[in-house]
């Protein structure tokens, strides 16, 4: 196969052929490292990268795989990490001069569950600034004048551009599905726990979410299949039976699905062209979409910013009035804002979660997930800014699964359609995404 036409498979796609010998791993990922010397002059979605030892782990890959020994679900899979999580063999800079040639001593866990897996560890993408507002070099692949959202701009940016299948992003507020959304890819935010956080830069002990980036839901399904693991080192960590999500998906939803639209308390930020297109999703989906109001939510942006702000203050706050000119002004003034959050407020915005989160999880008792916007729009003009996350903190404060799915257009540039699910219910989530893209595209031939 051209070395072109390597950077086109899914992640799925290129397992397949490899265990049927058809390509080889060093091959896949020279692919891949190939097109980042052309495409990442423009993008500048990597951190750090190093092609020699992406490529020894590749012939490494390779080799074990002739041995006959057992093989990982990754295996020969190249992955880029976001630059706020610990790589052993790589620096961890946080987007931060602060953090300028760090180098950690140990793999964050999901690092090393991805080593035994099989995967390689493509290099580090760029974050903004220590995973927060302040945006970092990458440019979207889509149009470099407008930006590729944050946090997770080089993953997310990395993915879209072909110079990686897959990737790792962090979500505190929107950082990883809005950066699918403007980035035109498949985005999961997992339930809060479901992948472990030792070894990630925490801002946020209540809402930082790892989640993952793919060319297809089966993409998403399998990476997250291999990062499901249990560790008591997270205290947001729960125990499960590992879940099947590529066997969930491949079957397919048990009944045809019904969705519910729920504008939110972001209804008022969204674009019009966002809205228009939305509106023609939901038109097209028929009967099988019904539009929802949940009054309990009213106050939900609310909660959620007071948790992130105060929890900001108090990761990033030592940080700042250690080295006050080592933190941009963007951020200084996240964080001052922060240390006025009254505690009274902080402990309420925490004791409203549980209740409202019971009032969605009545809602998804009688729908198969709940619909809207990923973003107020594509991603703006301009590389001042990441975007506004309002679409995206309150259900990471409620700790819910979100899928992004590339299924619109607006003004030139792609716009994800969200689906948010309940908590542990990966499964169905992923299901009811692959109905909707099916049931979309089809009717828009």
């Amino acid at each position: 196969m051209a070395a072109n036409a390597l950077i086109d498979l899914t992640a799925t796609e290129a397992r397949d052929m490899m265990a049927k010998g058809e390509i080889t791993a060093e091959a896949y990922t020279k692919a891949h490292l190939d097109h980042i010397a052309v495409r990442d002059k423009d993008v500048e979605a990597f951190a750090h990268l190093d092609p020699g030892h992406a490529l020894e782990q590749a012939r490494a890959a390779d080799k074990h795989r002739a041995s006959g020994k057992g093989l990982g679900a990754l295996h020969g899979l190249p992955v880029g990490i976001k630059d706020i999580i610990n790589t052993a063999d790589m620096p961890t800079q946080n987007g931060s001069p602060l953090f300028k040639g760090y180098q950690p001593e140990k793999d964050a866990t999901c690092v090393a569950v991805l080593r035994a897996a099989g995967a390689i560890i493509l290099g580090k993408t760029v974050t903004t600034e220590l995973a927060n507002r302040t945006p970092g070099k990458t440019k979207n692949p889509h149009n470099a004048a407008h930006t590729p959202g944050g946090s997770s701009s080089g993953s997310a940016a990395g993915v879209a551009a072909k110079m990686m299948p897959l990737a790792l992003g962090t979500q505190t507020g929107g950082s990883v599905i809005r950066p699918g959304s403007f980035n035109g890819i498949h985005a999961l935010k997992p339930t809060l726990g479901l992948i472990s956080r030792t070894g990630a830069t925490l801002q946020s002990n209540t809402l930082d979410t790892i989640g993952v980036y793919g060319r297809s839901l089966a993409d998403l399904a399998l990476i997250t299949d291999a990062l499901s693991q249990f560790d008591p080192s997270d205290d947001v960590s729960y125990q499960r039976v590992r879940p099947n999500l590529g066997a969930m998906l491949a079957a397919g939803v048990q009944a045809k699905p019904k969705l519910a639209f729920f504008k939110s308390p972001a209804w008022e930020f969204a674009e019009d062209g966002a809205k228009a297109e939305l509106a023609k999703i939901v038109k097209l989906m028929g009967p099988a979409v019904e539009e929802i109001e949940i009054p309990a939510l009213a106050d939900i942006v609310k909660h959620h910013a007071n948790v992130m702000g105060a929890e900001n203050a108090h990761f990033y706050g030592p940080l700042l009035k250690r080295d006050p000119k080592g933190v941009s002004p963007m951020l200084t003034e996240v964080l001052n804002a922060g240390a006025k959050v009254l505690g009274h407020d902080y402990v309420a915005a925490l004791q409203a979660r549980e209740a409202m989160y019971e009032q969605v999880e009545k809602v998804l008792g009688r729908y198969s997930a709940l619909l809207t916007l990923p973003s107020c729009g594509p991603a703006p003009k301009g590389l001042g800014s990441t975007g506004n996350a309002v679409f995206n903190g309150m259900w990471t404060l409620l700790g819910v699964p979100c899928l992004s799915l590339p299924l619109m257009q607006v003004g030139g540039m792609p716009c994800g359609v969200q689906l948010i699910g309940m908590r542990r219910d990966e499964g169905r989530l992923l299901a009811t995404g692959h109905w909707v893209e099916d049931t979309v595209r089809a009717k828009m031939k």
